[in-house]
């Protein structure tokens, strides 16, 4: 298993609990050992049996992600059967069930996630559509919410998942504190796409465009043109438009408003004003900034 599916949903609960929260946690293991290595090498043990537990609708399973050469080796699936048939059992009786990253693949293996919508890891997505074609993959979401079962695309996303989880039943501020308490920086919901678009687009080994993004990056709340930019990398603006276009496949122009709607967002979700997140994103009003949301309406969560 990968540690942080794990251990990060497990501070979340955790520091719930220092709040006041009635939460109770219990860690348990699919075979008989009670000790296991995680991938990074971690032990971990005094593990339970999953047997032991009999769950409701006030309960939550958490199913951290795994190595895919464990989870696509048949072997270990077949091993598996006994913790599908418990599974099944602990939802329909009422129980929610999670999954971190790989985790998913477990939840399609056992028949949870038939005629269901899910996401996993952006790596896995073609590995999953291949195995399972007849379930509902959401490419682009950090986790989804379908009738009690929740998925979620990897690592620091179960986080997001548990501070969702917490807001369902607490509240958004109490959410607000716990995400303020481990020092996130910005509190994603499930409609946020999986890779930033601060790091989207930098997938090359183009050093001059690495420095143009860079610059961009550095400088969104300011004004800046063009040539600005070019004179940075030591390029002519013509020549850096068209390298820049050739490399990542997207426009100067387009790249700096996905930089600023991605900072807007992050911004207005925290409350700020609507002339102080426009300055942020080097706009000029506030009505500058409507529009270019309005622009990018597709891409904006609900709550925007």
């Amino acid at each position: 298993m990968h540690l942080l599916d794990i251990t990060g949903p497990t501070q979340i609960f955790y520091e719930a609990r220092m709040y006041g929260a009635d939460v109770e946690m219990h860690f348990a293991n699919l075979s008989d050992n009670s000790e296991i290595e995680s991938s990074a090498g971690l032990h971990f043990s005094k593990l339970e049996p999953f047997q032991n537990f009999s769950l409701s609708k006030n309960d939550y399973v958490f199913v951290p992600g795994l190595e895919y050469e464990l989870i696509s080796n048949v072997r270990f699936v077949q091993s598996c059967k006994s913790f599908f048939t418990w599974l099944n059992q602990q939802y329909a009786n009422g129980a929610n069930v999670c999954s971190v990253c790989t985790g998913a693949f477990l939840l399609a293996e056992s028949g949870l996630l038939n005629d269901k919508s899910c996401t996993t890891h952006w790596k896995f997505v073609k590995r999953f559509q291949q195995r399972y074609p007849t379930i509902d993959l959401k490419k682009e979401r950090l986790f989804v919410d379908n009738d009690h079962l929740y998925t979620s695309a990897g690592v620091a996303s179960g986080i997001d998942l548990a501070l969702y989880l917490l807001e369902v039943q607490y509240g958004g501020k109490f959410a607000a504190d716990i995400a303020r308490e481990v020092v996130i920086y910005f509190r994603r919901s499930k409609t946020d796409k999986q890779l930033s678009v601060f790091l989207q687009y930098k997938n090359h080994m183009e050093e001059r465009v690495h420095s143009a993004q860079d610059y961009m990056i550095a400088n969104i709340q300011n004004s800046f043109t063009i040539e600005e930019i070019a004179e940075t990398v030591n390029m002519s603006p013509r020549n850096l438009t068209r390298l820049f276009k050739k490399t990542t496949g997207i426009t100067i122009g387009a790249y700096l408003e996905k930089l600023r709607v991605e900072r807007a967002v992050h911004l207005l979700a925290e409350q700020n004003k609507v002339d102080f997140v426009a300055d942020q994103c080097g706009l000029k009003s506030s009505n500058q900034l409507r529009t270019l949301l309005k622009r990018h309406k597709d891409v904006l969560p609900t709550e925007i």
